[in-house]
C-alpha cells in the first residue's frame, strides 16, 4: 500500500508515519509544512527507511498537492495536517482558517482529480481518511456522550475550523463520490506531543520544579486516548471502514484535568523523589475563554462494526508517557530552546469578560 499522510511531523501524524513506514508492505509519503508543531525528530525512527519519503509543502498549495498525487500515486490518504492548538486559535485564528479549511479544500480537490483518473479497481480500493476531533460537537453537561450523529456546535476558532473541514470532506463524498471516511477522536496523549498541551506541559514543569498551571478549578473533563491506540483505530478504519461513514475514536477513560495532573505528579514523585510532592506545584489560573466543560465519546460503532478496542489503560499509557519525557530530554529541549518556552497562550478576554 502507498499511503499519503499529511501532517506527519506533528504529534498524531508522526505516530501514524512511524507505524505505517515500519510495515514491510507499505510506503509512506509524509506531506508536512513543518511549522512550529512539526518536528523531523519525531519520525527519526523511520526517516532512513526505504519505505519513507518526505515532502515539505503546504496542503493549501493546490499545485503542490496535485503534483504530489501524480508523482507518488497513493492508494490512500490519511489527512491529519491541521492547526490544532486551541489556545493559539484564540490568539491567531487566521492560520486555522487557512490550513484547516483552505488546506482541506485543496487536498480534496487534488485527491478528486487523481481519483477520477484511476482505473476502476484502483478507484474502488482508494480511501481518503479525514481525521478530526470531538471538539466539533461542543460541550457536554455532566452526563451523556457524543455519537456519530451528534449535531455540531463548535466553541473555539479551532473547533469551528475543524467542523468546517469535516463538512467539506463529507460534501466531497456525497457530491462527487470521493471515497471519504471521517473519524473524530478524543484527547490524545503520549510520546512526541508538543509541550504546550496539558500532559507534556505539566510533566516538563514538574521536571523543572516549576509551577503547574491548571485552568479554572481543573474540573473540565476529557476522554483520554493513548496516541498508539488512536493509530491502531485509524489502521482499522482504513482497512475495514466504509466510505461515507463516520467513526468516533476514544479511550473510554473520562478524567478531569485536575485528576490527570495529580496522576502525573504521583508518577513524578516516584521518578524524581527529591522534588516530591510535585502536587505542591499545582496552581489554579484564570480559565481560557470559551473552555468546553466536558467531552465524552461513544465508540460503540467502531467496536461493534469494526472490532476495535484500545490496548492501553490510562494508568499504563500515562506511565509510558511520563517515562518517555524523562528519557528524551533532547527531543523536547530543542523545542524549548526554539519555538516555545512553556508560556501561556490564548488568555485573551472575550466579549463576556472572561
Amino acid at each position: 500500500m502507498k499511503l499519503l499522510v499529511t501532517g506527519g511531523l506533528g504529534f498524531i501524524g508522526s505516530a501514524v508515519v512511524r507505524h505505517f513506514a515500519s510495515q514491510p508492505d507499505c510506503s509512506v509519503l509524509n506531506v508536512d509544512k513543518c511549522t512550529y508543531a512539526g518536528n523531523p525528530a519525531s519520525v527519526a525512527p523511520v526517516s532512513e527507511s526505504a519505505n519513507y519519503q518526505y515532502l515539505q509543502a503546504d496542503i493549501a498549495d493546490s499545485t503542490a498537492m496535485a503534483d504530489a498525487f501524480q508523482q507518488f500515486r497513493p492508494d490512500a490518504v490519511m489527512h491529519l495536517a491541521a492547526e490544532s492548538h486551541v489556545d493559539r486559535s484564540i490568539d491567531g485564528p487566521g492560520d486555522f482558517i487557512h490550513t484547516n479549511l483552505v488546506g482541506t479544500f485543496s487536498l480534496l480537490q487534488a485527491a478528486l482529480g487523481y481519483w477520477r483518473n484511476l482505473a476502476e479497481p484502483a478507484q474502488q480500493r482508494f480511501r481518503f481518511l479525514h481525521i478530526s476531533t470531538d471538539e466539533v460537537f461542543g460541550s457536554l453537561g455532566p452526563t451523556g456522550s457524543f455519537t456519530e450523529t451528534t449535531p455540531y456546535q463548535p466553541s473555539s476558532p479551532y473547533s469551528a475550523s475543524k467542523a468546517g473541514s469535516d463538512h467539506l470532506a463529507r460534501a466531497w463524498h456525497h457530491t462527487y463520490g470521493l471515497p471519504v471516511i471521517v473519524t473524530n477522536c478524543s484527547n490524545n496523549y503520549g510520546p512526541y506531543q508538543f509541550p504546550e498541551k496539558l500532559i507534556p506541559l505539566i510533566t516538563l514543569k514538574g521536571i523543572a520544579g516549576e509551577t503547574m498551571p491548571v485552568y479554572g478549578k481543573g474540573d473540565n473533563v476529557r476522554d483520554w486516548l493513548y496516541v498508539d491506540d488512536h493509530v491502531s483505530a485509524l489502521a482499522c478504519v482504513l482497512a475495514k471502514g466504509s466510505p461515507g461513514e463516520t467513526y468516533n475514536i476514544g479511550g473510554q477513560c473520562e478524567l478531569s484535568n485536575l485528576e490527570v495532573v495529580k496522576t502525573v505528579c504521583t508518577i513524578l514523585d516516584t521518578q524524581i523523589p527529591a522534588n516530591a510532592p510535585h502536587s505542591e506545584l499545582i496552581k489554579f489560573v484564570t480559565d481560557r475563554p470559551g473552555h468546553d466543560f466536558r467531552y465524552a465519546m461513544n465508540t460503540s460503532k467502531l467496536s461493534s462494526e469494526l472490532g476495535w478496542q484500545p490496548a492501553e489503560t490510562f494508568a499504563s499509557g500515562i506511565a509510558k508517557t511520563v517515562r518517555w519525557y524523562l528519557d528524551n530530554r533532547t527531543w523536547w529541549q530543542s523545542i524549548l530552546d526554539d519555538s516555545y518556552r512553556l508560556e501561556r497562550l490564548g488568555a485573551q478576554a472575550n466579549s463576556h469578560g472572561k
